[in-house]
Protein backbone atom coordinates (compact mmCIF):
# COMPACT_ATOMS: atom_id res chain seq x y z
CA UNK A 1 0.00 0.00 0.00
CA UNK A 2 1.06 3.54 -0.64
CA UNK A 3 0.40 6.50 0.94
CA UNK A 4 1.82 10.20 1.77
CA UNK A 5 3.23 11.54 4.92
CA UNK A 6 1.13 14.62 6.58
CA UNK A 7 2.62 17.17 7.92
CA UNK A 8 1.40 17.68 11.38
CA UNK A 9 2.99 20.81 13.52
CA UNK A 10 6.84 19.93 13.25
CA UNK A 11 5.99 16.31 12.55
CA UNK A 12 5.14 14.08 9.89
CA UNK A 13 2.54 11.24 10.26
CA UNK A 14 0.44 8.73 7.68
CA UNK A 15 -3.17 8.24 7.88
CA UNK A 16 -3.68 3.68 8.20
CA UNK A 17 -6.32 2.67 7.01
CA UNK A 18 -8.91 0.82 9.61
CA UNK A 19 -9.19 -2.59 7.91
CA UNK A 20 -4.96 -2.36 8.60
CA UNK A 21 -5.43 -1.21 12.14
CA UNK A 22 -8.18 -3.99 13.21
CA UNK A 23 -5.51 -6.88 11.19
CA UNK A 24 -2.68 -5.69 12.83
CA UNK A 25 -4.24 -5.64 16.87
CA UNK A 26 -3.29 -1.86 17.14
CA UNK A 27 -4.76 0.48 19.61
CA UNK A 28 -4.57 3.70 21.38
CA UNK A 29 -0.60 3.88 22.04
CA UNK A 30 1.52 1.25 19.85
CA UNK A 31 5.85 1.32 19.78
CA UNK A 32 7.59 2.21 16.85
CA UNK A 33 10.89 0.41 16.11
CA UNK A 34 13.50 1.39 13.41
CA UNK A 35 16.03 -0.62 11.54
CA UNK A 36 16.73 -1.78 8.21
CA UNK A 37 15.84 1.43 6.58
CA UNK A 38 12.29 0.92 8.11
CA UNK A 39 10.00 1.90 10.50
CA UNK A 40 7.65 -0.81 12.56
CA UNK A 41 4.58 -0.06 14.38
CA UNK A 42 3.55 -2.63 16.63
CA UNK A 43 1.07 -2.98 19.36
CA UNK A 44 2.23 -1.43 22.86
CA UNK A 45 3.18 -4.34 24.78
CA UNK A 46 1.11 -5.53 27.87
CA UNK A 47 3.56 -6.23 30.34
CA UNK A 48 2.88 -8.43 33.21
CA UNK A 49 -0.56 -8.95 31.95
CA UNK A 50 -0.67 -12.76 31.93
CA UNK A 51 1.37 -13.04 35.60
CA UNK A 52 -1.60 -13.63 37.80
CA UNK A 53 -2.19 -16.36 35.57
CA UNK A 54 0.91 -17.53 35.64
CA UNK A 55 1.37 -17.80 39.30
CA UNK A 56 -2.18 -19.42 39.87
CA UNK A 57 -0.85 -22.00 37.29
CA UNK A 58 2.80 -22.38 39.72
CA UNK A 59 0.82 -22.89 42.42
CA UNK A 60 -1.15 -25.54 41.74
CA UNK A 61 2.43 -27.54 40.14
CA UNK A 62 4.38 -26.21 43.07
CA UNK A 63 6.74 -24.55 41.35
CA UNK A 64 6.31 -21.76 43.32
CA UNK A 65 8.78 -22.87 46.45
CA UNK A 66 11.42 -20.66 47.77
CA UNK A 67 14.59 -22.19 45.96
CA UNK A 68 17.17 -20.44 48.29
CA UNK A 69 14.98 -20.99 51.57
CA UNK A 70 18.07 -23.13 53.23
CA UNK A 71 19.97 -19.64 52.78
CA UNK A 72 17.59 -17.61 53.97
CA UNK A 73 16.43 -19.45 57.09
CA UNK A 74 19.46 -20.95 58.37
CA UNK A 75 21.95 -18.30 60.13
CA UNK A 76 25.47 -18.79 59.57
CA UNK A 77 28.76 -17.29 61.13
CA UNK A 78 28.14 -13.81 60.11
CA UNK A 79 24.99 -13.87 61.45
CA UNK A 80 25.94 -15.24 64.85
CA UNK A 81 29.14 -13.23 65.50
CA UNK A 82 29.28 -10.40 63.00
CA UNK A 83 26.18 -8.78 62.93
CA UNK A 84 25.26 -6.13 66.17
CA UNK A 85 21.85 -6.24 67.02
Amino acid sequence: MKTKLVKIGNSRGIRIPKSLIEESGLHNEVELEVGDDMIIIKPRAKYRESWDTAFQKMAKNSDDILLDAETLFNQNKWDEEEWEW
